[in-house]
């Protein structure tokens, strides 16, 4: 990912909110060919200094079949994101994309049997406790989870490097980026969310 100096983030509560909220990414891979498969990943930071992501495809998955420990991947995390006219601004100029996004490069570490039952645990327990009738692992039963965990294919992403951007109208003069707040603001639920993020970087 191309970051130009002025839209790059060392924040670390960046990137973790935007792990967190968009959580179904992309896991690329380079091993044979290149493979990208979504998934649902989840950053575990049980120890806050080895932070890492962690998440599962299908065991069918050619991407499965070939990955292995130390193998290097990419985790692709698209944010907030929304189009901004250029109608918008006080001259001509070329219309754009705000957005933010993270990058993680890592090595893989395949899970054992017990990190993935307690990998499946933690993400059913993220998404089900907020169903009116939640249905937890512990509600399956052991014995059923473990046979449907043959089919699953878990791994540990070490991070080796991480990639933040931030791309919110930073290379516009003060009314534009004020009007593009404006005009967003009157627009759908992304775009509502890039103009609050743009208010923050304006403090």
């Amino acid at each position: 990912m191309f970051i130009p100096k002025l839209y790059r983030s060392e924040d670390y509560n960046l990137m973790r909110e935007i792990i967190k909220e968009n959580s179904f990414a992309l896991l690329i891979s380079s091993v044979d060919k290149i493979r990208a498969t979504h998934s649902m990943m989840m950053l575990n930071e049980d120890n806050p200094e080895k932070a890492y992501i962690e998440t599962h495809i299908s065991r069918a998955n050619p991407q499965a079949k070939i990955l292995k420990n130390g193998d290097e991947v990419l985790c692709d995390f698209l944010g907030a994101h929304t189009y901004i006219s250029s109608s918008w601004y006080d001259h001509i100029n070329v219309s754009t994309w705000n957005y933010e996004a993270v990058q993680v490069y890592g090595k893989v570490e395949v899970m054992s049997h017990d990190e993935l039952y307690a990998h499946l645990d933690k993400l059913t327990s993220k998404y089900e406790s907020f169903q009116q009738c939640p249905m937890m692992v512990k509600d399956m039963g052991r014995e059923f989870v473990e046979k449907e965990m043959k089919g699953a294919f878990g791994i540990k992403i070490i991070p080796t490097e991480i990639f933040i951007k931030q791309k919110l109208s930073q290379n516009r003069k003060e009314n534009d980026f004020n009007n593009i707040i404006t005009q967003l603001e009157q627009s759908d639920d992304n775009a509502r969310k890039i103009a609050e993020k743009m208010k923050l970087i304006k403090k």
